[in-house]
């Protein structure tokens, strides 16, 4: 009896450890599946970035004061879905001289993986005779889109030329501008309109990328005439929608108004952005399938079209609507009857 006892205590004892054991190599069975299926979601593969570099028509902009003014680069990503990531460095006042010789170039590029695009846009301040970004067409204007493209194919990704975006121009004696960026100093003063169509101002630099990308192997975007078109079809009236025409005590930094055919709103950019957008998914196939288009989008980096989504509901006629929320951390709002909101959120974005 005792021995069974004894006998007894230890197989008990035995088999305690045994379920201990196996309670235990659940549980670290368990912890390896999350960690399997962790480890599989930071492995998925990264998706292409599509860097962007130019000057201010595509430029992030400062938004902290309630400056209207946006680059048609800073809202493109609302035009894209999560399997392209796009990062915006063109900035204001640069050409393709300065963008390189300031050292922005190198921090692009260094960036910049195999299977990623760069869309390279100059032009505007290259035709300024400032000898810090001047450049002349033939040669080094030439050299440096070229410059460009041959660094961006040998990082394995794929250059994107543009010819640069058309100025607001219904006038057959454009006004001498020696600086885009002094448009921001401008009043509101109306204008001599004398022609009926728009005018080029940009000479033969509208026509050196279609002539790098050809001859260097690069994608070609005709920027100029797809932006062209949607101002010629606004019209002289409808175009200045798209531009910082600013009446006065519209934005506290331009109390008197301003009156800039060169520069985006929000509207314009992305109206322009769009337009882009799908000339892009046409040159490069691999892109056309993640273009998307919204009724809205919100954005509290002033990135869409609205900054809440309650300002975007509130815009919405009755009927259907899509609105994408691209970036911010929103409560659900109320939807009024008689509209049906779609909601897209983007990468992954909860409601609060």
């Amino acid at each position: 009896m005792r021995e069974c006892q004894k006998n007894c205590v230890f197989l008990h004892l035995k088999q305690t450890k045994t379920n201990n054991v196996m309670k235990h190599l659940h549980l670290f069975g368990f912890l390896g599946l999350l960690a399997v299926v962790w480890m599989a979601m930071a492995m998925k593969p990264d998706v292409p970035t599509v860097f962007i570099i130019g000057d201010s028509t595509a430029a992030e902009k400062n938004i902290a004061d309630g400056n209207p003014e946006r680059g048609w680069g800073m809202v493109l990503q609302g035009f894209f879905d999560e399997g392209v990531r796009i990062e915006n460095h063109a900035v204001n006042g640069r050409s393709s001289r300065s963008f390189y010789t300031d050292g922005r170039w190198k921090e692009v590029i260094d960036k910049v993986k195999p299977g990623d695009y760069v869309i390279i846009q100059f032009g505007h301040n290259d035709e300024k005779p400032d000898p810090k970004r001047h450049t002349d067409v033939g040669t080094t204007f030439d050299a440096h889109l070229a410059q460009y493209v041959i660094e961006t194919k040998a990082k394995g990704a794929t250059p994107i030329l543009m010819s640069p975006v058309a100025r607001r121009n219904f006038y057959l004696q454009p006004a001498k501008q020696e600086d885009d960026e002094k448009l921001r100093e401008t009043t509101l003063q109306g204008e001599q309109v004398n022609s009926d169509t728009l005018v080029d101002t940009h000479g033969a630099y509208r026509y050196v990328a279609a002539r790098v990308a050809k001859k260097y192997g690069a994608v070609f975007v005709d920027a100029y005439q797809v932006t062209h078109d949607i101002e010629q079809k606004a019209g002289v009236d409808g175009s200045r929608r798209f531009h910082m025409w600013l009446k006065p005590g519209e934005y506290v930094k331009a109390p008197q108004g301003r009156q800039d055919n060169t520069h985006y709103n929000a509207y314009g950019a992305h109206v322009m952005a769009g337009a882009l957008a799908d000339a892009l998914g046409d040159a490069v196939p691999a892109l056309k399938p993640h273009v998307r288009h919204f009724d809205y989008i919100v954005s509290d980096e002033g990135r869409g079209n609205y900054f809440t989504p309650e300002a975007a509901v509130a815009a919405a006629p009755k009927g259907k609507t899509t609105i994408l929320v691209l970036h911010g951390s929103f409560a659900k709002p109320v939807v009024p009857r008689g509209k049906k909101i779609t909601w897209v959120m983007f990468d992954g974005l909860q409601w609060k």
